[in-house]
């Protein structure tokens, strides 16, 4: 049986799967999903997904129905453990969800990755810095006043400042500078871009 440690961001939870599907699914309580979307959207297995439904729903976070064979998940809204689980998610799990919001519909964005403290928290990464802010790569030429309005508008959901730095469109994959090294050295987690799934982008991957 696959087992993943507690998660960094919210180490009061048993595992990150568990972070994140209720996360994606508390962020929005009119959000509802089959498991076999939960495990396509989020990348856990699908016996994971079955194995965090079940366990949510026996103590009311999450209710399901179903549609002939499938099974249709969403979160209790009427639980009393969905207001303030539902704020330490968005804190933490919830924050890349929240960014693709803000950023994903600007003209010009081209990709957008959080990178920094708060990318090697999400990915159980050991970092020798705290986290302070949420630092945010966005590739392209958007209209910067309109992404530093859409970032405010979210921050104080986040709980952490979050930095903007503007990059060209293809600057992951020419840039040659000691900043460029230092980025894609870590992990960074994709918001904006080709997948509309977040994920880590390795070095080796950029390279390629």
């Amino acid at each position: 049986m696959e087992k993943s440690p507690a998660p960094k961001l919210l180490p009061i939870l048993r595992s990150r799967q568990q972070a994140e599907i209720l996360a994606w699914l508390l962020d929005n309580p009119d959000r509802e999903a089959s498991l076999t979307e939960l495990s396509d959207r989020l990348d856990v297995p699908a016996s994971s997904v079955h194995r965090e439904v079940e366990r949510a729903e026996q103590v009311g976070i999450l209710v399901s129905r179903r549609i002939g064979a499938t099974r249709l998940v969403r979160a209790n809204g009427q639980s009393r453990y969905f207001d303030p689980l539902r704020q330490l998610l968005v804190t933490s799990y919830g924050v890349p969800e929240r960014l693709t919001q803000a950023l994903s519909k600007i003209t010009g964005v081209q990709a957008a990755y959080i990178f920094g403290s708060w990318a090697a928290s999400y990915e159980d990464v050991r970092s020798s810095r705290s986290v302070g802010d949420i630092d945010v790569l966005v590739l392209g030429n958007p209209q910067r006043d309109k992404v530093y309005q859409n970032l405010a508008v979210v921050e104080p959901q986040l709980g952490f400042p979050v930095q903007a730095t503007f990059r060209s469109g293809d600057w992951l994959e020419t840039a040659t500078d000691s900043f460029h090294e230092t980025v894609v050295a870590r992990p960074l987690i994709q918001i904006v871009g080709v997948s509309d799934r977040n994920k880590k982008i390795s070095a080796a991957e950029i390279a390629s």
